[in-house]
């Protein structure tokens, strides 16, 4: 259904609840504008700090149609001295604060809200309860890959198969971890490595095993759910999640959909918590087509300052120009400070930034290779640049991310997490030589699939159309 068809009638009023971290409020944020320009009225809900911060970038103003809304997240000044909860913090204000705070939050809303589109991830905090008590349906929407989802979701199945919890910490580094695990469709041979560290405790009350469960078979609860990725890349897990859940929308790459619309018919624009840099791109001007290593670790992520040495000697030292993004928190919160003579060795191959517009850095023609943590996020958006990869994941999807972009796309390879010089040497050149024939073809072919998934008769297009209506259809009923 268009936009023009909704319009003739009593609008839908879709409430979003993203999981509040960067990369989910993106993706969300993008689904929401795409749900807008089809006719539809926006509620976006974001913690007070994170508003904040969004508002920065433009993502907030004021739009007919498109509301903000915001919940206390625990922030406090203290003589001028702002405190922003860290996501640990957040996490557990919102577990016993959020259910109240949302239903108060609804019933203040000029509008009935017809609908709820969910973080899959935000459903500890009883979203689906509160759909319920409200009247009103629920859908989620996981943010991230099909075969992350399906990682977690196997947190069920290993604990009534007793794989887990482990019997003992030893397991984690006895070969027990390279225990395949042969019954998930489309994710063939993993092993239990390749799933989330969160799972993998002695605990039989871990706080990561617990949540990735609930979290994920939340979706048992439900009769429709999304996910960010295009049946291309992964038609049998999504073929085996729609066996989970009836109605499954693949409606990615959001960014690709949204560039189907016309910039005049957009009014809200930016994505980011942090302030972008635009003298990345203004650097990348003057260089060789496929010739710069990207660099970025995501908003979340940390190192120690070793390794951040160790990275940065890597990367002089493979003699190829890098544009390098260190967040002011990714050595734990702590200011960053190169050595010296790493500092000076810097300069002369590469450009530091805290942060930059992603997108528009891997879409430049002269960004060869993406070193990457391995989030979702940041995976979709260089597939869909056709640009290839070396993976370091930190935590949770970034893991099963990786091994699939390694094993099963052929867009990238995997680095130790304890990071080293010469390894990073060695695979910034083997990314940037010989990625001209194997990955970067690769990940070309997939840039192709996302584009041709994004057409007007492409498989996102058409789930993205098949949601909307969905939506109205349950807004009626």
């Amino acid at each position: 259904m268009d936009a023009v068809a909704i319009n003739n009638e009593k609008k839908p009023h879709v409430v979003f609840i993203p999981f509040p971290a960067q990369s989910h409020i993106k993706c969300m944020l993008k689904l929401a504008k795409l749900l807008h320009h089809k006719g539809f009225h926006i509620t976006f809900i974001n913690s007070q700090s994170n508003h904040n911060r969004l508002a920065k970038s433009g993502a907030t103003n004021s739009t007919p149609g498109f509301d903000f809304k915001t919940f206390s997240d625990g922030s406090t000044a203290d003589d001028g001295v702002e405190h922003i909860p860290t996501l640990a913090e957040l996490w557990v204000h919102l577990a016993t604060t959020f259910y109240n705070l949302f239903l108060d939050l609804v019933s203040g809303l000029e509008t009935p809200v017809t609908c709820i589109i969910c973080d899959g991830f935000m459903t500890y905090t009883n979203m689906i309860n509160a759909a319920e008590k409200l009247k009103v349906p629920i859908i989620l929407f996981y943010t991230m890959a099909a075969c992350g989802f399906m990682g977690n979701y196997q947190a069920k199945a290993l604990k009534e198969k007793g794989i887990l919890p482990l019997k003992e910490e030893s397991y984690l580094t006895n070969g027990y971890l390279e225990m395949k695990i042969d019954w998930i469709p489309g994710m063939e041979h993993i092993r239990l490595k390749d799933l989330s560290e969160m799972m993998l405790s002695a605990d039989p009350n871990h706080l990561g095993l617990e949540y990735l469960s609930e979290t994920a078979q939340a979706a048992d609860k439900v009769s429709h759910l999304i996910l960010h990725t295009f049946q291309e890349l992964e038609s049998s897990l999504v073929e085996e999640i729609r066996t989970i859940v009836p109605n499954v929308y693949t409606v990615g790459p959001l960014e690709l959909l949204l560039n189907h619309i016309s910039e005049k018919q957009i009014t809200l624009s930016g994505y980011s918590l942090w302030k972008e840099e635009p003298e990345c791109v203004k650097w990348l001007q003057s260089k060789e087509p496929n010739s710069v290593v990207y660099v970025n670790f995501g908003s979340i992520a940390v190192m120690s300052s070793e390794d951040l040495v160790e990275l940065g000697w890597g990367l002089v030292n493979s003699n190829y120009e890098f544009l390098w993004i260190i967040r002011n928190d990714l050595v734990g919160g702590e200011p960053v400070v190169l050595p010296q003579e790493l500092e000076d060795a810097v300069n002369k191959k590469g450009f530091i930034a805290s942060w930059c517009s992603q997108e528009e850095v891997l879409n430049h023609p002269s960004v060869g290779g993406f070193l990457t943590h391995g989030g979702w996020g940041s995976i979709i958006e260089s597939l869909t640049a056709g640009v290839p990869m070396i993976c370091c994941p930190f935590s949770g999807d970034q893991i099963t991310n990786c091994r699939q972009m390694c094993k099963e796309w052929e867009v990238g390879m995997e680095m130790g997490k304890n990071v080293k010089r010469d390894e990073v040497e060695k695979l910034v050149r083997i990314l940037m030589d010989e990625g001209e024939s194997v990955m970067r073809k690769k990940a070309l072919e997939w840039k192709k699939k996302a584009e041709i998934a994004t057409e007007i008769s492409g498989s996102s297009s058409l789930d993205t159309e098949k949601l909307a209506n969905d939506i109205t259809k349950l807004s009626r009923n």
